[in-house]
Order: C-alpha cells, then sequence, then structure tokens
C-alpha cells in the first residue's frame, strides 16, 4: 500500500545525557527497537528532549544516524515528534511527561499505535483532568512492574486490558561476572579488611531519596554490630550536601562511624567492583518502580534483601531470587541480615533463574510482543 506508515518512533527525556534507571532503561530500548527494526525491515527513529544533539560518543546502543537530541529546545522537539509520528505505524513514549507529544499524533492520526512505558512514581499519583485524557489516548502503557500496574488502574481508571508489564533488564553491555574475589584496591580505599562483612547500598542520596530506605539500615547497624563487629555498611552514590550532614548526624546518634562508610559517586566502571565487594546487597525502599539495582547485584551473585512494598517485588521475583521484608517492622531488616549471614551461600541468587527473566534477550522477546 502506497505511503503506508512503516516506522517506529521511540521518544525520550534523556538518553545518554544522564545515568540514572530511566535513562538506563532508555538506552536498552533504543537498542531492542533497532534490532527488531533490523530484522522486521522496518526504520526506527529515537528523539531525546534534553538529549544532545548527536548520540554519545562511543555508544553502543543503537547508529548515531537513528537518534536525534534537541538540547532541551521542548517546542521543536514536540514538533518535530508530531510531524515523525504523524507518519509512524508505532509511537513510544518513555515517560509521562511525553504525554502531549503522543496525544497530539493520536489526534492527527488515530490509527498510530501509541505505547507508554511507565516506571514508578511518575505516575504513582493523581493527575490533571487533561492529563487523564490523554493517558486514555494511549493503546497500551506498559509499566515495569506489576506494582506499577496495579497503581495506574487504581488511581487513573485504566483497563485490565490496556495495562501490561515488561520487567526491567540487564544492560546486555554490563560486564560478565568474573571470580568472586573482593578488589583490593577499594578495600583499601574504604579502609575495609578482608575478613569484613559489608552490606551495600548504591542509590542517590538526597532527602527526596530517603525512601530507599537507607536510614533505615543505618538505625539497625548498632544491633548488628553487638554481635559482629566486622559488620560494615557502604553506603554508595552521589549525595547533597544537606543529606551528607543528616547521614552524619545520624551516624553520631548510633555511634557507628567506624562501622558506615559513604562513597561519593560510583563511576560505571567500578560498579562491578563495588558489587562483589559487598556480603548482602540490602534497600528496604517502599517507593521503587523496579529497582534495577538488584537485579544488577544479583547478577554478580550478591544476596539482595528489599521491601515487599513495591515495585522490588518484581526484581526480587516475590522471594525466589531474594529476602522481602515488611518495611514498617524495624527488626524486620536485622532479623534478614542476620537469617543471610547464618548461611550466605543458601541465598546467593540462582544465575540462570535471573537471566531467565531478566536477560536482554528475554526482554527483547517480550518488547516485540509489546510491539
Amino acid at each position: 500500500m502506497k505511503n503506508r506508515p512503516n516506522l517506529i518512533l521511540f521518544l525520550t527525556l534523556k538518553v545518554f545525557s544522564a545515568t540514572g534507571g530511566i535513562e538506563k532503561v532508555c538506552r536498552v530500548v533504543g537498542k531492542a527497537l533497532y534490532e527488531y527494526g533490523l530484522k522486521n525491515n522496518v526504520p526506527v527513529r529515537v528523539f531525546s528532549m534534553h538529549g544532545p544533539k548527536r548520540a554519545a560518543v562511543g555508544n553502543r546502543y543503537f547508529p548515531a544516524e537513528i537518534f536525534r537530541g534537541f538540547a532541551g529546545a521542548r517546542t521543536r522537539f514536540v514538533i518535530r515528534a508530531v510531524l515523525t509520528g504523524k507518519r509512524s505505524q508505532t509511537v513510544i513514549l518513555s515517560h509521562i511527561n511525553l504525554l502531549l507529544a503522543g496525544w497530539l499524533i493520536k489526534k492527527l492520526r488515530p490509527s498510530v499505535k501509541l505505547i507508554l512505558i511507565a516506571h514508578g512514581i511518575e505516575i504513582w499519583k493523581p493527575l490533571s483532568r487533561r492529563h487523564r485524557m490523554m493517558l486514555r489516548s494511549c493503546d497500551e502503557i506498559v509499566s515495569v512492574s506489576r506494582f506499577t500496574a496495579d497503581k495506574i488502574k487504581e488511581l487513573h481508571g485504566i483497563p485490565e486490558e490496556k495495562c501490561g508489564v515488561l520487567n526491567n533488564c540487564i544492560d546486555p553491555f554490563l560486564a560478565i561476572p568474573e571470580k568472586q574475589e573482593r578488589n583490593e584496591a577499594l578495600l583499601k580505599r574504604y579502609g575495609f579488611k578482608a575478613e569484613d562483612i559489608i552490606l551495600l547500598t548504591l542509590t542517590r542520596l538526597s532527602e527526596k531519596d530517603r525512601y530507599k530506605g537507607y536510614d533505615y539500615i543505618l538505625a539497625a547497624m548498632p544491633e548488628l554490630i553487638s554481635e559482629n563487629k566486622n559488620i560494615k555498611y557502604l553506603l554508595a552514590g552521589s549525595y547533597s550536601d544537606e543529606e551528607k550532614k543528616y547521614i552524619d548526624s545520624l551516624i553520631e546518634k548510633f555511634g557507628i562511624a567506624n562501622n558506615v562508610v559513604l562513597s561519593g559517586y560510583v563511576e560505571e566502571e567500578e560498579l562491578p567492583a563495588h558489587f562483589t565487594l559487598a556480603d548482602i546487597y540490602v534497600m528496604p525502599s517502599v517507593k521503587e518502580g523496579f529497582g534495577i539495582v538488584f537485579v544488577e547485584a544479583m547478577y554478580y551473585g550478591v544476596p539482595a534483601i528489599a521491601a515487599n512494598a513495591d515495585g522490588s517485588v518484581d526484581a526480587l521475583l516475590n522471594g525466589r531470587l531474594g529476602l522481602l521484608i515488611d518495611p514498617a517492622k524495624p527488626e524486620a531488616i536485622t532479623g534478614a541480615i542476620k537469617k543471610m549471614l547464618t548461611d550466605r551461600k543458601k541465598y546467593i541468587p540462582d544465575h540462570d533463574l535471573l537471566m531467565q527473566h531478566f536477560g536482554y534477550e528475554h526482554y527483547k522477546e517480550e518488547l516485540e510482543g509489546v510491539i
């Protein structure tokens, strides 16, 4: 059929200019879409509202020629997205903040399949009447966890048939796990000894990110230390000055200065060494859309503890890959950590099961089903 739309357009906020979880998802989606397009002879375009005009140097996810960044020029982004979307068969929005462009495309060409990827907290709140109207124009809303999908149905009245779940996956370029040996340079950097038992949380540290639960772990440390003085807590990730003061006040309050280390920002290439440094990854978050960091930790063979109150449940496969706790019960954190330390090998995640559910090849197949 002449002039039949035959294009997949992926609209994003950021792809290369940030290192957060959503940006990681966008890079992987871009790669999977590009490979889908090659296989099915369908051109793919990736537009990034806040991205650089060209794809990042050394980008391995997709060719630079399919990418276009708009460096924050919102109006120009929307106009170009609508013009390109009008001749597309499928338009995928990486974030609810891109609904306007998607809705305009749908108004001008109702036959376009409009898909929204929903991550978590950004869609777990009441929406304005205008945003609800635009949300309902989507043909499918694909959530990264069952928890988020249930929230969308409950809060926004979206019917079941429009709500799908596509869990995030391990980045295909994440370094292959090596032999589980601690990095001597990191041990020295943080003042740890070979016999230390290291708990790890990796996250941004700010007042708005306290839902990650690291303050709960700090509160649990005195009891853990009373039973084993070699237990150390590595709290990794960039922090604001105000949050550093808050954390320091808790460390002083609980008398745990010799057992807690704040690493600051961790470079991407150092992540594998940080994961293999840890005996347990623990993050009792209560507002996690999915929690790809749990999957990354388990990829390196680190037992994981998460809360049973958010999308972390999906990341731990309902407890098949790690321990889920009630974050409302402080004793649950210490109890889970003690339980793991009594027989750590028992809780090392099943690598085959992990890859079966969160490997890139599986993700590609699931995304193809959505398209």
